[in-house]
């Protein structure tokens, strides 16, 4: 039962079945050479399992310990060209921005780790710790001052919170910033379709056709957009989208609204918010922290655009430029649903933490003097 279990169960490794269906050929009285038409394998493989199950049963049609090849390298080289692939180049004085797997392999080759190695060795080692010394992020550190408090605000004008008290329900959160330098590309031959097994062709050349700047403010609790395009951006342009925005109801009557901005040219510092709230007294600027436009959710919408109605940019002049982003607009208005925002106060004291460590790690690390 063991044996017609192993033939022609269905979990059975194949190489298993095939040797227990061997067996089973065998015990019906069938030869070699017959067995071996049957199966499709080798003469003498047939011969090989037959006398493997005569000699030690159910266990001999299974696979031999093999010791295999000796190991090329030791653990300890691994280790040692993992390590050389953690730092970087400038720190072993070769003139490179980052470690390619050649490169790896030849500068562990002049250290002595091993006389010779291979660029697909090295490059098996780093990937079993998903190092990937050839590619790098970019990143910006926190260095503004007051970080958490800026960015605690605004975290909290998205839970509807202003310094520890509910917002009312005449109380609006607006988040607003500029999309620059839009080009009109005019494309050298037109667009084609796609088709069966084709994607969109969109031809290299283009005759440029201007540039334009769209200002967008987005109520973030009910999910509206208001939109504007003007030659440049700056502070009346800026000026002329608030006031297309508290010029109509239900913003014109309100108790405040939060206008949530950057620290862009147009709305930067004390001026602009002393500015928005002289223009519209039920008005309140909040800055995020430099280099923190992250917490914007416009940024959300500016990405929306970008993706869905200007890539790959393809229009004949800047009229066309504004009909489409006009037409984006009402479109998205028609449909959009609140941004999901999950980063809360919370998420941002964890972050601030594993970003003071991290500062920590790094001076005790510079602190070391280098040894001979």
């Amino acid at each position: 039962m063991r044996l017609k279990k192993m033939a022609y169960g269905h979990k059975t490794e194949h190489r298993l079945r095939v040797r227990a269906q061997v067996v089973l050929h065998a015990a019906r009285g069938r030869s070699n050479a017959c067995i071996a038409r049957e199966t499709g394998l080798h003469l003498d493989t047939v011969r090989r399992w037959r006398g493997r199950f005569a000699q030690a049963g159910l266990p001999g049609l299974k696979d031999r310990q093999r010791c295999g090849r000796p190991a090329s390298f030791t653990p300890l080289q691994a280790a040692e060209v993992k390590a050389l692939a953690c730092r970087l180049p400038a720190e072993s004085e070769v003139p490179l921005s980052r470690w390619s797997c050649p490169e790896l392999a030849r500068e562990a080759a002049r250290r002595g780790i091993a006389p010779f190695m291979s660029a697909s060795t090295v490059r098996r080692w780093p990937t079993q710790d998903a190092l990937k010394p050839w590619q790098h992020r970019s990143w910006i550190f926190i260095t503004s001052p007051g970080f958490r408090l800026k960015a605690a605000w605004v975290l909290d004008l998205y839970v509807r919170t202003w310094q520890g008290e509910q917002l009312g329900d005449d109380e609006y959160v607006i988040s607003a910033d500029e999309k620059t330098s839009i080009q009109a590309r005019c494309r050298c031959h037109p667009t084609l379709a796609p088709g069966k097994a084709s994607a969109m062709r969109v031809n290299h050349t283009y005759g440029r056709g201007g540039a334009l700047a769209h200002l967008a403010a987005y109520d973030v609790h009910a999910a509206k957009v208001f939109g504007r395009t003007e030659e440049r951006t700056g502070i009346v342009p800026f000026m002329n989208l608030a006031t297309q925005v508290m010029s109509q109801e239900p913003y014109a009557s309100a108790k405040r609204v939060f206008w949530i901005v950057d620290n862009g040219s147009s709305h930067r510092g004390q001026k602009a918010a002393d500015r928005l709230t002289a223009a519209f007294p039920n008005t309140v600027m909040v800055h995020t922290p430099v280099h923190a436009s992250w917490l914007n959710q416009v940024e959300i919408y500016f990405s929306a655009v970008q993706r869905k109605a200007l890539s790959p940019n393809g229009f004949t002049d800047l009229t066309e430029v504004r009909d489409r982003l006009r037409a984006f607009e009402v479109r998205y208005n028609a449909t959009a649903q609140p941004f999901q925002w999950r980063f809360t106060t919370s998420d941002l004291d964890d972050l601030l933490a594993r970003l003071d460590r991290h500062t920590a790690d790094h001076h005790e690390e510079s602190s070391v003097a280098p040894t001979a």
